[in-house]
């Protein structure tokens, strides 16, 4: 706690030149490895909860867009925010774009009004996909169990 209070100080004993405030921030972090998963994983199913009520909601007369748009945004914002607990939000702005997860970035990011449902299903799928492989091990072992399954 004494190097956050002194990074935000600007007192951090590197002249201010190496270490900024979000940096030092990040190497203060008290969650253990498992409360960061716990917290990983009820952040993301509190977003996927949202975004399906959204969905559902996108047929009730009159007012259906404007509450599908609501849920909808909170629960993308609610899932996106829960990889934050994996790597941080530096660390996961920089690896975004990694040849590894650039496909489900880029579903992430494409959206289209016409396609909205086909499109929920292709985030939930590569929001999923892109946050197992911040969990070491993770997509190998849901390949594995999806192919165990279609034998």
């Amino acid at each position: 706690m004494d190097k956050l209070k002194k990074v935000l100080r600007g007192q951090d004993g590197n002249d201010g030149n190496d270490l900024n405030v979000l940096q030092g921030a990040g190497d203060v972090t008290t969650l253990g490895w498992g409360t960061r998963v716990k917290a990983f994983i009820a952040c993301f199913v509190l977003g996927v909860a949202c975004s399906i009520l959204g969905s559902c909601l996108l047929w009730v007369p009159k007012r259906g867009i404007i509450l599908f748009a609501v849920f909808y945004t909170i629960g993308n914002i609610a899932s996106l925010l829960s990889t934050m607990f994996l790597m941080g939000p530096l660390k996961q702005l920089k690896r975004m774009c990694d040849k590894t997860r650039a496909l489900a970035t880029a579903i992430m990011i494409w959206k289209n009004t016409g396609l909205a449902v086909l499109f929920c299903i292709l985030q939930f799928l590569a929001l999923t996909w892109y946050s197992l492989s911040y969990i070491p091990f993770a997509r190998d072992a849901l390949i594995k169990m999806f192919s165990m399954c279609f034998k």
